[in-house]
């Protein structure tokens, strides 16, 4: 009793104090901690990567408050629902319904777009639905509405005897059954229906099935055309309007007498069904009597790309269409033809295409040891798109018999595109997909629309044209929008514009001004797809809300950072609860209550080493946080590497996206920043242009680089590596081990035991990805995987193996007591120790552990990794292989997810290979690392369209001088504040 009475007691007072109070937290490495967070407040979790933060606002806060919104929903609710598992906490109080907004590319769907998920397009639908004035294509007037008697002289208009049926479309896609609506019709005098495509008597109307969408024509009546119809006529298409809500359709008989349309009718008709007759669609409102080009109606849905209604049909609303690129099919046109310049047939040993091009050669006269880029215009084209209706003789050996054919030649291009359509093997057309490449599409221009949505106008221009505008750019036209419209338009659009202005501000407010709204979701960062999420919630308006935030100020310039925490600061005033999981130093001084999670990663952490203001945390000794915030610890900076102005990489005129024709110059030998404002150019300079050009010289790649003219000083090189943030692998089978090579030698030195040498055991008895030495009750899984259905899947330890993957007698074999899945289950730092008399294996994990990546298990799901980790593991492999002195590294945001402590340990990383003659070049926004480099380019001044252009090139002191440099103006107190201490060179690779 006194027990019950302790709790309320402490409900009451948690609830009076405005805290969220945590009892017990054990989840990963938490140390059974308890706590108190203030509510309504913006709270920073920071810490060393690996000490807890994420276990402690992801995994135990947000996984508990939402679980507990989802339980409270009914059985039938939470099976579409994704519930999360009970957190290991003995109790948590003064929990709110939680949203995470974590570092997730917002949606892979083609479909999906910034407009769309803004829910910003919406509005613009609904806006150009409602004031959006129709034009024709053919005359560039607007389009008036039709009246009955222009109707009928359209209809007369056609040849004597054509035999036509009137209808009026009532329902046009919409679900239900209708059973009351066509005993309506019936009642009415009308006899006949078309139904989805086919004609009934109403009586024998079929039962619709009010799951699918469905389309109903009432026949108002059958006409022959002849001079004195007129009357009649009216009279009926006044009857069809009344019914269809100013819509009519004409429609030719099937086996008409008289009978085709002409070709301009042909042209004007409006095609609703190219399998069925053609239909003539008349409107009240909107018509061009010039060419007939009739919009059957204005609504929403005819804006919508991803509505049959108003995708362009050509494309189906994607924007784009997929053709065979020639480029990725000789992506070297320095090579011969019998070098490998055609790549969809250098890999293949078969005689068949060597003989081919021995054909051709003779043909057309030229040599197979000719270099493509030297063969005349008209052999190339012949080689690419066949030789038309020219015979060739073709001679073919297999080896077991011999033949001769003349034919012509179908060509590489067109051979590629008949077997893509052809092909039902998924292998091939994964192989034939590398030679595709997705064009603007031709019908809509890109725009995703069918013409009668193009045609639509508000303020002069149609919808697709202001979607393809920046952020800031749409803002500003939206401003200035009321002036063109009339007084009767901006009545009806002043609050679809309001709604349209604050959401477009709110994506300002979190630095995303460069975007499109017409841009891909799937081509988003992690962090300016977190951003959009955060405007959409700032837009949501939502109260009394825990928000958890996974680095928001990832991929965002120094410059657009106070907006941010202004943004940050505006949700918490909303009277919501904002927890950010954050290493940026702005944000820690900003935040209302700091928690510092340590001291140390790993089993080293889980502890709450320091909490309360910035204040507090400096006044902790066992704060590093605190001696960072202090200036006690720092990341210093090196003596600068001189530049040899002879070894030189230079990207000549790249002008990919928004780079205006820029020459890149990019020093060898030295560690170089590219940086700039988000949106500035600096990825497709570095990754899509630069890396993707020199990846497919040297390593023969096949992806297409942005446009540019050449590279200059390759001859340096010898390999170029990208290390990004995509996954090590895609199953829970991956891991760090297997990644990075240790897990073969581990499995070796297992094998080389005596007690496996005497059972005979080879080293894949020791991997649980084949059989043999795996547990088969769970195939090497551990777990067993059982559907809940309306509950969250239930993943239960193999009883057999006990979750150690493998069987009892593979277990058996034990090295210092410990088995292959103890192995496994030992953090990096663990396993070091345990085999530091094994020079292999530890060799590699003396890696992972300088990269800083100590508290990760050897054997953790490459699943469970995040971006920065999985990067920083690519790192460690990198630094295993034997350097060369000639390799260009390119990292794309390498301080993601580091704490001040971890970017020291980075750059010493970074810095050794550049102590062995590498080149490393980063993009990079944190000052730390920028103050560090040798060189630095820098991008602008703006994002989008006001970017791509270089502002400044050189060493961190030169861009601090740099007036028009955004970067620069940053860099100059971090490279004269007192912690920014200088040391020696040879410090870097120590």
């Amino acid at each position: 009793m006194n027990d019950l009475l302790d709790q309320s007691r402490r409900q009451v007072s948690t609830e009076g104090a405005r805290v969220i109070a945590i009892r017990g937290a054990r989840e990963h490495n938490l140390k059974n901690i308890d706590l108190e967070i203030p509510r309504d407040r913006l709270v920073v979790f920071t810490g060393l990567s690996g000490s807890g933060k994420s276990s402690l606002a992801f995994d135990t806060i947000y996984a508990e408050g939402q679980r507990r919104y989802v339980e409270s929903l009914s059985a039938y609710a939470r099976q579409f629902l994704e519930m999360m598992q009970k957190p290991d906490v003995d109790q948590i109080d003064g929990l709110s319904p939680a949203i995470s907004i974590e570092q997730k590319t917002t949606s892979r769907n083609p479909r999906s777009t910034v407009g769309t998920v803004t829910e910003i397009y919406d509005y613009m639908r609904l806006l150009w639905a409602r004031v959006g004035v129709p034009y024709s294509p053919a005359t560039g007037l607007p389009i008036e509405s039709q009246t009955v008697s222009q109707m009928v002289d359209r209809i007369v208009a056609l040849p004597e005897g054509t035999r036509l049926y009137l209808l009026a479309p009532v329902v046009r896609g919409r679900k239900g059954e209708y059973r009351k609506e066509l005993a309506d019709y019936m009642k009415r005098g009308f006899q006949r229906v078309k139904i989805d495509g086919k004609f009934y008597e109403i009586a024998e109307a079929p039962a619709l099935d009010k799951k699918y969408k469905h389309d109903i024509d009432v026949v108002v009546d059958r006409v022959v055309v002849r001079p004195d119809l007129t009357p009649r006529l009216a009279d009926s298409l006044e009857t069809a309007l009344k019914l269809a809500d100013g819509l009519a359709v004409v429609e030719f008989a099937d086996g008409a007498t008289g009978t085709e349309p002409t070709a301009a009718e042909r042209k004007t008709a409006k095609i609703h069904d190219q399998s069925g007759p053609q239909r003539l669609i008349f409107s009240e409102k909107f018509a061009c009597p010039v060419s007939g080009f009739t919009i059957p109606e204005i609504e929403p849905r005819l804006f919508s790309f991803n509505n049959p209604f108003g995708a362009c049909p050509a494309c189906g609303g994607l924007g784009v269409e997929q053709h065979i690129d020639p480029d990725l099919v000789i992506p070297d046109r320095d090579k011969s033809l019998r070098g490998g310049a055609i790549a969809p047939w250098a890999k293949s040993s078969s005689p068949y295409y060597t003989q081919t091009l021995l054909a051709l050669g003779k043909h057309y006269k030229f040599s197979l040891d000719s270099k493509w880029k030297d063969l005349p215009k008209k052999t190339q084209e012949a080689i690419l798109y066949g030789s038309g209706e020219d015979a060739i003789r073709f001679v073919y050996d297999d080896g077991l018999r011999s033949y001769e054919t003349r034919k012509p030649f179908e060509g590489v291009v067109t051979n590629l595109e008949r077997r893509w359509r052809e092909t039902e093997s998924e292998w091939a057309r994964e192989e034939m997909a590398k030679y595709f490449t997705d064009i603007p599409c031709a019908a809509c221009d890109g725009y995703r629309l069918k013409p009668e949505a193009l045609c639509v106008k508000v303020g002069g221009l149609h919808i697709g044209e202001v979607a393809n505008m920046s952020v800031k750019r749409a803002g500003e036209w939206f401003t200035q929008l009321p002036k063109a419209l009339n007084a009767k338009q901006n009545e009806i659009a002043v609050r679809v514009l309001k709604e349209i202005r604050e959401r477009l501000r709110f994506l300002v407010d979190v630095g995303l001004e460069y975007l499109t709204l017409a841009r891909a979701s799937g081509t988003l960062s992690g962090g300016e797809s977190q951003r959009i999420r955060l405007a959409s919630q700032i837009g949501s308006g939502l109260t009394a809300v825990l928000y958890v935030l996974d680095e928001p100020s990832i991929g965002l310039h120094q410059r657009d950072n106070a907006r941010l925490l202004d943004t940050l600061k505006r949700l918490r005033d909303l009277g919501n609860t904002v927890i950010v999981v954050e290493h940026d130093e702005d944000a820690i001084r900003t935040a209302d209550h700091v928690l510092d999670i340590g001291p140390g990663a790993g089993i080293h952490g889980g502890h709450i080493v320091a909490q309360g203001t910035v204040e507090d945390l400096i006044a902790t000794p066992a704060s590093l946080t605190g001696k960072y915030l202090s200036g006690e610890m720092a990341v210093t900076i090196p003596e600068r590497r001189p530049r040899n102005a002879r070894r030189t990489l230079a990207l000549v005129n790249a002008r990919g996206n928004n780079l205006k024709h820029v020459t890149a110059e990019i020093p060898l030998g030295l560690f170089t920043c590219v940086t700039g404002v988000s949106g500035g150019g600096k990825s497709t300079l570095l990754v899509d242009t630069l890396y993707k050009a020199i990846a497919r010289k040297l390593n023969g790649a096949s992806e297409a680089p942005a446009p540019h003219d050449r590279i200059e000083g390759l001859e340096h090189l010898d390999k170029v590596i990208d290390i990004d943030q995509s996954p090590i692998g895609r199953t829970p089978r991956s891991n760090p081990a297997t990644y990075t090579g240790a897990f073969t030698p581990i499995r070796e030195w297992f094998a080389g035991l005596p007690e496996a040498k005497a059972r005979g055991y080879e080293p894949g008895r020791f991997s649980f990805n084949v059989k043999g030495g795996r547990c088969e009750a769970c195939q090497g899984d551990g777990v067993i995987k059982i559907e809940m259905h309306f509950l969250p899947d239930v993943y239960v330890t193999c009883d057999v193996c006990k979750g150690k993957r493998y069987n009892r007698e593979t277990l058996e074999v034990l090295f210092k007591g410990k088995s292959i899945a103890d192995v496994l289950d030992m953090t990096v730092e663990e396993a070091l120790e345990f085999f530091k008399a094994v020079p292999r294996v530890r060799n590699v994990l003396e890696l992972l552990h300088r990269v800083g990546l100590d508290y990760i298990h050897v054997g953790q799901q490459a699943t469970t990794l995040s971006g920065g980790e999985a990067q920083r593991v690519k790192l460690a492999k990198e630094l295993s292989k034997r350097a060369t002195g000639r390799t260009l590294y390119i990292l794309d945001e390498p301080t993601t997810g580091l704490h001040f402590h971890d970017v020291k340990k980075l750059l010493d990383v970074l810095h050794e290979l550049v102590e062995q003659g590498n080149t490393v070049v980063v993009i990079e926004h944190n000052l730390d690392v920028i103050k560090t480099a040798d060189w630095i380019i820098d991008l602008g001044p703006e994002g989008g369209d006001g970017g791509g252009e270089i502002i400044a090139a050189g060493t961190p002191e030169d861009v601090a001088k740099m007036k028009r440099s955004y970067t620069g103006k940053f860099l100059a107190p971090a490279l004269t504040r007192r912690d920014a201490k200088r040391r020696p060179r040879t410090e870097a690779a120590e």
